[in-house]
């Protein structure tokens, strides 16, 4: 919640950059309620300050984004399995540039910055798509196959996103970590499915596996 309040006030138009004023504290972690009082100025100064934060203190901005976007991602994993993972490649990576010296800390954080707002409008793609959530985690699991996209199309990919949600709701109330006949259950609906509208045979394994991850976690959602 404190990403998505941050990033609307940091692109909104003609949003102000304000010089930020951070309140005289002793050392130590950074607490939650301050986090919040300090995280739209510091997402503006990173982003309309130009590669160049204006803060008398950078690093306490750079942990502030850290911490947002370890929350977010965080939060991402129990939602969508391929999303939660390309967003936390992307993170780490930019982490590991910085540490190797690759970055400043101003390019840093106007790095995570950027990262922050991919991360909100990934969570929109679901009204672009006409999806809701469920689907576009099944749907962005299916799509990982290149053959599958060309040869299906989009309006293909979410009919059998929307069937795999339909599928894995009748079995979502079982407890998947001591049923295993319910994976293989699942296995071999989603293999039926998959070869029902056609998905090319060399990328169902992926898909099935991505599935059925998705699934579980759809399952504990449940």
């Amino acid at each position: 919640m404190a990403v998505q309040l941050a990033l609307a006030w940091a692109t909104a138009p003609g949003a102000p950059s304000p010089e930020p004023r951070f309140p005289r504290a002793p050392g130590g972690p950074l607490r939650r309620s301050r986090l919040r009082r300090w995280v739209r100025t510091d997402l503006v100064v990173g982003h309309y300050g130009h590669l160049a934060p204006r803060s008398e203190r950078p690093n306490l901005q750079l942990a502030l984004l850290r911490r947002l976007l370890e929350d977010r991602i965080r939060s991402l994993r129990r939602e969508n399995v391929v999303e939660s993972r390309r967003f936390s490649e992307l993170f780490e990576e930019a982490i590991r540039r910085y540490q190797n010296r690759a970055l400043t800390t101003a390019e840093i954080i106007a790095e995570l910055v950027r990262l922050a707002k991919d991360l909100r409008d990934a969570a929109h793609r679901g009204e672009e798509l006409g999806l809701r959530p469920a689907e576009v985690a099944f749907y962005d699991a299916i799509r990982q196959n290149e053959a599958a996209v060309l040869e299906l199309g989009d309006e293909t990919l979410k009919a059998i996103a929307q069937k795999l949600v339909a599928a894995v709701r009748e079995v979502a109330t079982i407890d998947w970590d001591v049923k295993e006949t319910v994976r293989a259950t699942m296995r071999a609906k989603v293999r039926r499915l998959l070869t029902q509208y056609g998905y090319p045979p060399d990328g169902q394994e992926q898909a099935v596996r991505l599935v059925i991850e998705q699934a579980e976690l759809f399952a504990k959602a449940a």
